[in-house]
C-alpha cells in the first residue's frame, strides 16, 4: 500500500474515532452543537441509538486501523478495499437519508481512498 493511500486511510479512521466519541460519550454535551438540525429535546431521547451508531463507526475505524498493520501487502489493500467501501456505502446512505453534509465527511473521503488504492 503507497504512502498516500495509508495517510488517506488514517485520516478516514481518525474522522470514524471522532465520531464514536461523538456519538458514544459526547453526544448530549457536543452533540447539539454538531447536529444543530436536531431539535434539542430530542438528544436525551436518542442517546442510546447514537451511541449504538457509534460503535459502528468504531468498527470502521478499527478495520481501517488493522489494514495498516497487515504485512502481506494485498490482504492489507484488500481489507482497506473493503472497509472504504463499507464507508462510502454509510457515507451516501448518510447523505440521502440524513444530512448532505455527510457526503463530504465521510463518503468523498472514503472514494479519494479507494481511488488512491486502485490506481
Amino acid at each position: 500500500m503507497n504512502l498516500l493511500s495509508q495517510i488517506i486511510i488514517g485520516f478516514i479512521a481518525i474522522i470514524h474515532l471522532y465520531i464514536l466519541w461523538l456519538e458514544m460519550f459526547a453526544w448530549l454535551t457536543r452533540g447539539p452543537k454538531v447536529f444543530r438540525t436536531i431539535p434539542s429535546d430530542l438528544f436525551e431521547k436518542t442517546k442510546i441509538m447514537a451511541a449504538n451508531q457509534g460503535l459502528y463507526n468504531g468498527f470502521l475505524s478499527a478495520g481501517l486501523i488493522w489494514s495498516l498493520f497487515i504485512s502481506d501487502a494485498s490482504w492489507s489493500k484488500n481489507v482497506a478495499i473493503f472497509f472504504l467501501g463499507c464507508v462510502l456505502i454509510a457515507g451516501i446512505y448518510g447523505a440521502i437519508t440524513a444530512s448532505k453534509r455527510i457526503l463530504f465527511v465521510q463518503a468523498v473521503p472514503a472514494a479519494i481512498g479507494l481511488l488512491s488504492l486502485l490506481f
